[in-house]
């Protein structure tokens, strides 16, 4: 099970029981429900992409496929411009030193897999004053 993360801390997934449609569900003749969409966006397309449907989305879930591709950074930062007001989930291996940095360009949360939650418990994740790693391990 997915770990969501906010600026506040863990919080549960409310989206957890709807559909997460791929990206181009749009073209694809795929029947589309009415109600907001949950769409996974990945991060190496041009954010303009999803323009045409931004009203109809409820969540964009932005893939990273590494916590060392920083491109879902960049795409999130224009979604935003685009004026996307809807929730915004960076999903992938991110470390909770990457929390504030997705935070300021405009992510809602990160969704963090099982395993990284095990070895980063919800104190890690907490955004306050600025810290480093070696603050939070010193004992």
């Amino acid at each position: 099970m997915t770990t969501i993360v906010t600026g506040n801390g863990i919080s549960g997934d409310d989206w957890a029981d709807r559909d997460v449609f791929a990206f181009d569900c749009f073209w694809n003749g795929q029947e589309l429900p009415e109600e907001p969409l949950a769409v996974a966006f990945p991060n190496d397309r041009e954010a303009a992409d999803l323009v045409p449907w931004l009203d109809r989305i409820g969540l964009i879930v932005v893939d990273f496929p590494a916590f060392s591709d920083g491109r879902g950074f960049s795409v999130a930062r224009r979604l935003r411009e685009l004026g996307y007001r809807g929730r915004l989930r960076a999903s992938g291996p991110l470390v909770s030193d990457q929390l504030r940095a997705a935070l300021k360009v405009g992510f809602d949360e990160v969704a963090v897999a099982p395993s990284v939650a095990a070895r980063q418990p919800a104190s890690h994740w907490k955004v306050g004053a600025q810290e480093s790693y070696q603050d939070r391990i010193a004992v």
